[in-house]
């Protein structure tokens, strides 16, 4: 464990953060586990987002096995969690680096000692370019990614390296997009004109590889959308083969990466035969997979266990990390209960938690949620749950929902228990959003 990481486990925890038992006095986040709490007993209030021990366990030691069947480098998407824990979880199981989307996100890994990250947005803003650049020239160990889609963001970067330069070249990936989407360049003629952009600015700046998001491609067909995402691909690779025929890249291996948590199969597939001509390391960035969900990447992962013999291959699939708790707060109507969340405490823009268990206190077990019920609408603090008649749930009764898009849940929580498959409470993590 990293001497940052520990300043952050000796952080005091109260009941300032949701989650924490309310009265209680505070702990270290390091000794949470020691209190003998157990969310079953109630010693937690409602609502509380778990994380079960056992499944992230499970997600790594998958993700690690995937990476070693394909030759593919890892840099997940810290956005997802923004949980410095979580990162050096990550960096343990053999992450190559840590993804982030903003200079404050970079700030808070460097904090708690995270040395390689990639920067997957243009960055623009002088306060962050010169937070980052004193960085570099502060520890020569940081190893720094971000990308260009201009010549005008390269001449800013350039620009800000001259003017206060931090001792080594800023590398940048070059970023291809898709029409009509977000960020990147759209075709090969403007690829080339960043590049060399880049390469003018030798030695302030490095092309060190190219780089793409797939994941806002999307149809009904899953044919279709499997099909442009691979001409994406393909596009990406070919914006690396004509930088390398005019020397464009900086020396050592060329970086290819994309990959969220919907494809990155098909990355891994693509980049392995890019055929450069000289050393490749593709790098995929699911930031989902350790966390993974009950609706969106549930659906998502499916499809690349149909898709991916080297995924089926590696034993049992990715499993639901996240459970959110709460209590059943009313029953006003017969086919309808209130739960006692919202959408303060879960995200809803991939579809609303799913009930899976229930319990009522003083049972041995949780048991699972009977078909026909579903959440059907959120307010602030409420959830609208549907019944079907002769549903068992009851005033003060405990339900266990999973979630969909874990990157809107984290981000509603501070202060997140772990949990055994028995419920106790084994440890915590922060977050920093």
């Amino acid at each position: 464990m990293s001497a940052p990481l520990d300043a952050l486990l000796d952080q005091p925890i109260d009941d300032t953060s949701k989650g924490f038992p309310c009265g209680r006095p505070a702990s270290r986040l390091k000794d949470i586990g020691l209190q003998g709490w157990n969310l079953l007993r109630q010693d937690l209030p409602l609502p509380c987002a778990v994380l079960k021990e056992s499944a992230l366990d499970h997600n790594s030691q998958w993700m690690r096995r995937f990476l070693s069947a394909t030759g593919t480098r890892l840099a997940p998407h810290g956005k997802t969690t923004m949980s410095p824990q979580l990162f050096h979880r990550q960096i343990e199981d053999g992450a190559w680096a840590i993804t982030l989307a903003s200079a404050q996100q970079v700030m808070v890994a460097r904090r708690f000692g995270i040395r390689r990250i990639l920067l997957a947005n243009e960055i623009l803003d002088p306060p962050g370019i010169a937070a980052i650049i004193e960085e570099l020239r502060r520890d020569p160990d940081f190893d720094f990614y971000c990308l260009v889609d201009s010549i005008a963001g390269v001449e800013r970067l350039a620009d800000a390296a001259l003017a206060n330069p931090p001792g080594r070249p800023v590398q940048v990936l070059l970023e291809g997009g898709i029409a009509g989407m977000r960020a990147g360049v759209r075709d090969l003629d403007a690829a080339l004109g960043v590049a060399r952009a880049v390469a003018a600015a030798r030695p302030r700046l490095a092309l060190r590889g190219v780089e793409g998001f797939e994941g806002l491609i999307a149809s009904p067909d899953h044919a279709e959308a499997e099909a442009r995402v691979g001409a994406f691909l393909d596009f990406l690779v070919e914006i690396a083969r004509a930088c390398e025929k005019e020397a464009l890249f900086a020396e050592g291996p060329v970086i290819l990466s994309a990959g969220g948590s919907a494809y990155y199969d098909l990355v891994a597939e693509r980049f392995a035969d890019a055929g450069l001509g000289r050393e490749v390391w593709p790098v995929v960035r699911a930031g989902c997979y350790l966390s993974h969900d009950s609706v969106s990447y549930r659906t998502a992962f499916a499809r690349i266990l149909e898709r991916s013999r080297q995924a089926r291959t590696q034993g049992d699939g990715l499993r639901p990390a996240i459970e959110l708790w709460a209590h059943v707060l009313s029953r006003p109507e017969a086919t309808r209960a209130i739960l006692g969340f919202g959408k303060r405490d879960a995200g809803f823009d991939a579809g609303f938690p799913v009930p899976q268990v229930w319990f009522r206190p003083n049972d041995r077990h949780p048991k699972p949620v009977p078909e026909g019920h579903r959440v059907v609408a959120l307010n602030d603090q409420h959830a609208h749950l549907e019944l079907p008649a002769g549903s068992p749930l009851g005033v003060g009764d405990m339900v266990g929902l999973g979630i969909s898009h874990p990157c809107l849940t984290f981000d509603r929580w501070t202060f997140m228990p772990i949990v055994d498959d028995d419920y106790r409470v084994v440890s915590a993590i922060r977050t920093f959003f």
